[in-house]
């Protein structure tokens, strides 16, 4: 008999010395590295249906993966950039006045 998956299930995973996430919900599968948010889903419903786009997601995962791994492995050298000018901002007009002087009281 097995149980109905009505919470989230988490696991530790780890593949080739680098540890994941795995993820079970009640809509999908997903799957990130240990101490990041986002990562590769599969909703349940494209895993059964065995459609095309399903092996396009998960080679195109595994290379996000890897992309993440060499932007936080080797941090590429600052470009120098240019400084941008200053906008001359141009002075705001005074609003106008439309109240007409009130005349002096009589004691």
């Amino acid at each position: 008999m097995t149980t109905p998956l009505h919470s989230t299930l988490k696991r530790a995973l780890s593949i080739d010395g680098r540890d994941y996430v795995v993820t079970l919900t009640e809509t999908a599968l997903k799957l990130t590295l240990k101490g990041k948010r986002n990562g590769v889903e599969l909703p349940w419903a494209q895993l059964v249906n065995g459609e095309a786009a399903l092996a396009v997601a998960l080679h195109a995962s595994l290379g996000a993966f890897a992309r993440q791994d060499k932007a936080t492995a080797e941090p590429q050298p600052a470009a120098k950039a240019k400084p941008k000018p200053k906008a001359k901002s141009k002075p705001k007009p005074k609003a106008k006045s439309k109240a007409t002087p009130r005349p002096a009281r009589k004691k």
